[in-house]
């Protein structure tokens, strides 16, 4: 689907989705447990369907029992079908992903994992060097990742630097096996707030995780998940794309998102007062990684040079994104240049509109949905339905708060 949107001011209140990050978790942790757990303010996105999808494969179950509430009963002393691997369909989402390939081997003995878009050509290094050291089978051929073996509690040494989704997904499967674990990161901890919301997650399960950060690692010990009654707070990523309209001079009232919560994007609160105020600026982004679409837009028309810091990993995403980021302001009248491993963007005081291409990148398509509110002449964005990725009422809340949105 291909959009064409009429550049106008946005006006009203606006209440961001459940934080994705979070319903993965507590999905995951709730699928675990050895009970019924009630999960409220779910955001049903397909990354969101997946884990849902691949969860079942355990033998968890769920359903709906009310608008956006969901009641899981977990798969520990279920019986499971023993006959072959279980077949693992991820979607596009790296979180499912990385966080079942670990589980898998916990559970079983492992199983076949696909996935769309580039989800299978994203990195998995980080566990093929502990399965190659523990001499669990693995193979990525013609798009399925085979895993097959045995995980075995002791230590567990991997790069901090690479994604947090390698501590989450042992953090969430060490548990499971009958002696303690570490995990120690051999490099700084990056995106660490994901880790510290993966443990948060757990402590509500039951699961205790102890960190030392004298020496950079993380025990657990064999643990029960137990059921739980939570409801999932608004998502700091998807919200950051509405501080980014405020920052584009929109009047937007952001409600839901809560100033003490795990995610680290909540950041993003900080950063939009910085880019503010005139000249230029600096924002590492090695712990907040997926601002950069939103943030990008804001940078575009302030005056001033903002450099983005940090940010290879955002090459191993849904898209290329400082490349497609790049591209997306260049399209739409913007100035910026990327390195390998940086963005930079020279402010200018209005963008002139234009053709995007999403890239099939949720975060290229709403930032330049964003960006088009401060625009002289239309802007059409290409594969407008990426936003069901992670927001999929996206463009209902978008025309809601007065924006035109036309199907082309």
């Amino acid at each position: 689907m291909d959009v064409c949107i009429h550049p106008r001011r946005l006006f009203g209140a606006v209440t961001p989705p459940a934080s994705k990050s979070l319903a993965h978790r507590f999905l995951i942790a709730a699928s675990l447990a050895a009970g019924v757990s009630t999960i409220q303010n779910i955001t049903f996105s397909q990354d969101i369907e997946a884990t849902l999808r691949c969860m079942e494969e355990f033998r968890s179950a769920w359903e709906w029992t009310g608008e956006n509430t969901l009641k899981i009963k977990g798969c520990i002393n279920q019986e499971r079908d023993r006959r072959g691997l279980p077949q693992f369909d991820c979607g596009e989402s790296g979180s499912t992903l990385r966080f079942l390939i670990p589980l898998s081997l916990a559970l079983g003995e492992g199983g076949e994992f696909k996935g769309h878009g580039r989800l299978m050509e994203r990195p998995q290094e980080p566990y093929f060097q502990i399965f190659d050291r523990q001499g669990i089978f693995h193979e990525l051929k013609d798009g399925v990742l085979r895993v097959e073996g045995e995980l075995w509690p002791g230590e567990y040494r991997l790069p901090g630097n690479v994604s947090s989704q390698f501590f989450s997904g042992l953090l969430m499967a060490l548990p499971l096996l009958d002696a303690p674990s570490m995990i120690t990161s051999t490099t700084e901890l990056e995106s660490a707030s994901y880790i510290t919301m993966t443990m948060g997650v757990l402590e509500r399960a039951g699961v205790p995780v102890r960190y030392a950060k004298e020496i950079n690692s993380f025990g657990v010990v064999p643990s029960v998940y137990q059921p739980f009654d939570i409801t999932i707070e608004a998502d700091w990523s998807q919200g950051a794309f509405w501080y980014a309209a405020l920052s584009l001079g929109n009047s937007v009232q952001i409600r839901g998102l809560d100033i003490r919560s795990y995610q680290g994007d909540k950041v993003i609160a900080d950063h939009a007062r910085m880019l503010s105020a005139t000249g230029d600026a600096e924002i590492d982004l090695s712990n907040c990684p997926d601002l950069l679409p939103p943030l990008a837009v804001m940078a575009a028309v302030r005056r001033g040079e903002t450099r983005f810091i940090n940010a290879a990993r955002l090459r191993l995403k849904e898209s290329d994104r400082l490349t497609t980021v790049c591209n997306l302001l260049k399209s739409l009248g913007g100035l910026a240049e990327e390195s390998p491993d940086s963005l930079t963007v020279h402010g200018v005081s209005a963008l002139t509109g234009g053709k995007v291409d999403g890239a099939n990148d949720h975060r290229i398509v709403m930032a330049a949905a964003i960006a088009a509110t401060r625009c002289v002449n239309p802007v059409t964005i290409l594969g407008a339905e990426a936003v069901k990725k992670s927001y999929p009422t996206f463009w209902r809340d978008y025309e809601k708060l007065g924006g035109e949105v036309l199907v082309v």
